[in-house]
């Protein structure tokens, strides 16, 4: 098992999605990042330009601070200083899609690049955050690159069928056994009525606790 040279030096619990990241850079676009808390329970018809994520999301203090102020390795700038790109909402990659693998290519090596000059503390979101998801929407600011979205953000929390994003609840499930049974019986209920030819890999599963 050897790190990937890329990855040597970042700290886990910074940038705990790097490996998803390097995962991505093996893959040719046209090509789907898909975070297995995502579910896609709709055939999706698939641009042949620009980006396909899974939403905006709104900048705040908290989740996305000003980037110009992280305590960066010295020599190293951050590349997006014009209010217009620093204003632009990040991407939530729990499903994107890359259609142009220049674009991409492009896009890995400035959140790269980001992640190698941070220097190591213990901040657990907003470094891993704007090194995945606001640079993406940064970098296709600077490109010209069209970006579309599976969900509006400001409609997350209505109903909706074709989506499931766990995101925070996973804390939830993990911390309530009770509910835990209700999703797992509710998602095999959907996979026999909606997949019914994919339901053989999860009608005997008779318990998730293990």
């Amino acid at each position: 098992n050897t790190l990937p040279d890329i990855l040597d030096g970042l700290k886990p619990n910074m940038f705990w999605a790097a490996g998803k990241l390097f995962a991505l850079r093996q893959c040719a676009a046209p090509c789907v990042m898909l975070d297995t808390d995502f579910i896609v329970w709709e055939t999706l018809n698939l641009p042949d330009d620009g980006i396909l994520c899974a939403h905006r999301e709104d900048i705040s203090d908290d989740v996305y601070p000003d980037p110009r102020n992280y305590n960066m390795r010295g020599g190293y700038a951050f590349p997006f200083n014009t209010p217009e790109n620093l204003a632009v909402l990040p991407c939530n990659t729990a499903f994107a899609l890359f259609t142009d693998n220049q674009f991409k290519e492009y896009y890995l090596d400035i959140s790269f690049d980001f992640m190698r000059n941070a220097i190591v503390c213990d901040d657990g979101l907003t470094r891993m955050v704007t090194a995945e998801q606001r640079l993406l929407a940064m970098c296709a600011e600077a490109k010209g690159v069209p970006i579309r979205t599976l969900l509006d953000k400001n409609r997350l929390f209505l109903p909706q069928d074709g989506f499931t994003h766990l995101w925070g609840a996973k804390g939830a499930l993990r911390a309530n056994p009770v509910e835990r049974k209700k999703f797992y019986a509710r998602c095999k209920k959907r996979i026999s009525t909606d997949f019914p030819n994919q339901y053989f890999a999860v009608k005997f599963i008779q318990s998730f606790e293990h």
